[in-house]
């Protein structure tokens, strides 16, 4: 068995909310890499990670590369959890939330307007023209 870094209490209770998004194993990865993330000065690179968490000499780096390319874990449920925190951290209870998105990496099928509510899209006048993909002209926000 690997050893594990050890956490600061106040990141480990921080870090449990996303427990429920990975398997113990991958967990316990990813509060490592977290740990380095969060304490590495330089780039933050897996290996930078495993170097800022003190690992790099103690756990093989697949096990850190791994982690992302192969461990079960979805991106959107972390995604999600990280905003319900920042909701229940940020935001008084029953408050309304208004958030602004980038949508420049939504693909070129616009959104329907009735499937999100409030949804406004603006047109970026400066930005290059899009690529014309099949022979059909894509549609700009």
């Amino acid at each position: 068995m690997l050893p594990d870094v050890t956490l600061p209490a106040s990141l480990s209770a921080l870090l449990t909310v996303f427990a429920p998004c990975f398997t113990a194993r991958s967990f316990r990865t990813f509060g490592a890499l977290a740990c380095g993330f969060l304490g590495q000065t330089g780039k933050r690179t897996v290996c930078g990670m495993l170097t800022g968490a003190g690992l790099s000499r103690i756990w093989p780096h697949d096990r850190a590369h791994s982690f992302f390319s192969r461990a079960r874990w979805d991106p959107g449920d972390l995604d999600l959890a990280a905003a319900r925190l920042a909701v229940a951290v940020l935001v008084p209870a029953g408050q309304p939330v208004t958030v602004a998105i980038d949508d420049t990496l939504f693909g070129p099928r616009p959104l329907v307007p009735h499937q999100v509510p409030a949804i406004h899209r603006r047109h970026d006048r400066q930005a290059p023209p899009r690529p014309h993909r099949r022979g059909i002209s894509v549609i700009s926000p």
